[in-house]
């Protein structure tokens, strides 16, 4: 196996939807899936390589995400409160009583 990636389009190849989200967890908390602490240089290579992925699979983008066009995704607040009253997103409904 090669040490080096030599271009976006291998990198992309070898990333699984498992590995973006272990990166974009790990650019979010800075912290690996095992505990260690993500360093700076490392954080910096995990975004880029959460955005190059976002841009060639994120068809459904959510806001302020990449989309496939390489654009970053921007949704009006009347777009962003239309996807959240969906009830596909609704959790649990519960009736207090009275």
């Amino acid at each position: 196996m090669k040490s080096h990636i030599d271009s976006i389009d291998q990198l992309l190849a070898m990333m699984t939807p498992e590995l973006y989200q272990q990166l974009c967890c790990a650019v979010e908390t800075g912290r690996w899936p095992d505990g260690r602490k993500v360093l700076d240089k490392q954080r910096e290579y995990a975004l880029q390589a959460t955005l190059l992925y976002q841009s060639s699979h994120n068809i459904e983008a959510q806001h302020m995400t990449v989309n496939t066009s390489g654009e970053i995704e921007q949704k009006s607040k009347a777009e962003l409160k239309a996807q959240y009253r969906d009830d596909s997103f609704t959790i649990a409904r519960l009736k207090p009583e009275s």
